[in-house]
């Protein structure tokens, strides 16, 4: 690593006057992404700048019809949270799917999303359920909020609270991980609501989308053999040593069936 000044503040007021004071700053929320960054001296922070202490970013509550998770809480507690397990199982199974115990016991939703990479989960469950991310500065809907490999909406001094999760009538996830990471090779979120049904598809692109074609037959049929008849294209997907897109197409298939099976 290289030298930098550690923070560690209270309140969001400390984080923001920070980050005026150091144009180098950075933000650690759970590290599991930017502690190996840093090993392996790929950024060079002048400082950086811990949210675990602040408590306002922390939590789950009830609220709005549906659920608000905090920035910072851990996806171990998503994953074993009665409220969320009661309101909203699909979600606390996709927390539960992350990575390792170690992962889900450090790694946050709000870093998760900030640092949108293309295989992370948690854009999905966003994005499948019309979620709403809550900045120190505004609300951005979730398929605004994603706007490419690794980017976001989010401006420079901007920080992630909170998100808000509705409830929908059914939703769930299915994804094929990657034995060693556990990271989505692909990963597919399922979701009926009031406004129609939502086809969330990680991983197989260099951003979070949603499958039009497969909401529009589940949109009238919403069983696993709607999808029978539907093709996923290739174009545009990723391709590595993991999986060729042509896999990918046909995996997103595969998963989303899965997922409604798991949803109905």
């Amino acid at each position: 690593m290289y030298n930098f000044t550690y923070h560690r503040p209270r309140t969001l007021a400390e984080v923001a006057q920070l980050l005026s004071a150091n144009e180098d700053a950075k933000l650690l929320a759970g590290g599991q992404t930017f502690i190996p960054t840093l090993k392996q001296r790929l950024a060079q922070p002048s400082d950086l700048v811990d949210l675990s202490g602040i408590a306002e970013l922390k939590g789950i509550r009830e609220e709005g019809g549906g659920l608000t998770i905090g920035a910072t809480t851990t996806h171990a507690e998503v994953a074993g949270s009665e409220l969320v397990r009661r309101l909203l199982p699909a979600l606390a199974d996709l927390a539960e799917s992350i990575g390792d115990p170690q992962v889900r016991n450090l790694g946050t939703l709000g870093g998760s999303i900030s640092n949108n990479d293309p295989a992370a989960d948690y854009p999905a469950g966003l994005v499948g359920l019309g979620a709403t991310v809550r900045t120190s500065k505004r609300e951005i809907g979730a398929e605004d909020f994603f706007t490419g490999m690794f980017e976001t909406a989010l401006e420079e001094d901007e920080i992630v609270t909170a998100v808000h999760f509705p409830k929908p009538e059914k939703a769930a996830y299915a994804k094929f991980p990657n034995p060693a990471s556990r990271y989505a090779i692909v990963g597919v979120f399922v979701a009926r609501t009031g406004g129609g049904v939502r086809v969330a598809v990680t991983g197989a692109a260099p951003c979070v989308f949603r499958a039009t074609e497969l909401e529009n037959a589940l949109a009238a049929d919403f069983s696993p053999a709607a999808l029978d008849g539907v093709s996923v294209p290739a174009d545009g997907l990723n391709e590595d040593i993991h999986a060729s897109a042509e896999y990918r197409a046909h995996l997103v298939k595969v998963m989303a069936k899965r997922a409604v099976a798991a949803a109905g």
